[in-house]
């Protein structure tokens, strides 16, 4: 959507370089071939920037000197145009700038927008374009009004038909209706985010624990119970074997599984006869169904050995018996 206004000078247009969403209620024509006035609106969404393009045309033989100058009664920082001196610009010379608004991100949240004197929030803000020649003294020969129009951005508009995302009104009414069910939309979007321990929140982790029967003990933190409810169904399936006695103090202790050993003792014990000791027999041992659980903390007080015993009860046969060794 293109506005001009046309004097024996310069020729002034103006082109959003985006869509607009506003239809314009006014319109008005200029007996200039060169310069058409059509109302003008520049869309802004925060933290996105937006673009008016500004052509500029000489009309005269000889050159000119000219400087553009933008105010309005929106904040000085959306706008990154400054001009301070006059610029040339020869015979029928044609030039363009595009000129960059943006909003801030936090546009619609930061409450310091409402003060005491207005309940409501500011979204339409006027802007005016002047354009000043230097023949002799500085004189104002052009200027021109535009919308900056500031929206939030809308997804649900992408779903209608072209005629309806020009009006301004329905816009702003489908925004109301994506505010309200966006959120429901994204937890379902991250509703694996919910059902995983490890990224559920702290809230829902007992009913995670309950689906896969886990029991929750307080005395182990967050991050060594959202570890062991991911693990249950494999501790389940190993139980009672030396892997899943390994990885349940793996992922209680954090310590690597090499620096987990499991020993079990075959030897036949003591022996009479022609033996030597140490070599080929030993004192004591035959103890059937033993093993030795040997841990090698990288840190003193990384290992509570009354927890550990109780993840070896726990894990082991009942038959079975062991000796803990923390080196």
């Amino acid at each position: 959507m293109t506005q001009a206004i046309s004097r024996e000078t310069l020729a002034l247009s103006l082109t959003s370089m985006q869509p607009p969403q506003v239809i314009a209620s006014g319109l008005a024509l200029n007996d200039s071939k060169t310069d058409e006035q059509i109302g003008t609106e520049l869309v802004l969404q925060p933290g996105k920037a937006g673009h008016m393009l500004v052509r500029l045309e000489n009309l005269l033989d000889r050159p000119v000197r000219w400087k553009m100058e933008i105010v309005g009664d929106f904040p000085t920082d959306w706008c990154e145009w400054n001009q301070p001196d006059f610029a040339e610009m020869t015979p029928h010379q044609k030039i363009e700038h595009a000129i960059a608004f943006q909003v801030p991100d936090d546009f619609f949240e930061n409450q310091s927008v409402l003060n005491q004197q207005t309940s409501r929030l500011k979204i339409n803000y006027r802007t005016q374009i002047y354009i000043y020649i230097e023949e002799g003294r500085e004189q104002l020969i052009k200027y021109r009004d535009f919308d900056l129009l500031v929206r939030p951005s809308n997804y649900y508009l992408n779903f209608l038909p072209g005629l309806y995302r020009e009006v301004d009104f329905i816009g702003r009414l489908v925004k109301i209706f994506e505010q309200a069910f966006d959120p429901t939309i994204q937890t379902i979007d991250t509703l694996w985010a919910y059902l995983d321990p490890i990224t559920a929140p702290v809230a829902l982790l007992p009913f995670l624990a309950h689906w896969v029967g886990w029991e929750l003990d307080n005395r182990w933190d967050i991050e060594r119970q959202r570890h062991l409810i991911r693990h249950a169904i494999t501790l389940y399936r190993w139980h009672g074997t030396q892997y899943g006695l390994r990885l349940y103090i793996h992922l209680y202790t954090g310590l690597p599984l090499e620096n987990i050993n499991i020993r079990e003792i075959f030897e036949q014990g003591f022996v009479l006869g022609t033996t030597c000791v140490g070599v080929d027999s030993m004192l004591g041992g035959g103890r059937p169904y033993h093993f030795i659980v040997e841990l090698h903390p990288e840190q003193p007080d990384q290992i509570n050995p009354v927890l550990v015993r109780e993840i070896v009860e726990q894990q082991k046969p009942a038959f079975c018996t062991y000796d803990l060794e923390i080196v």
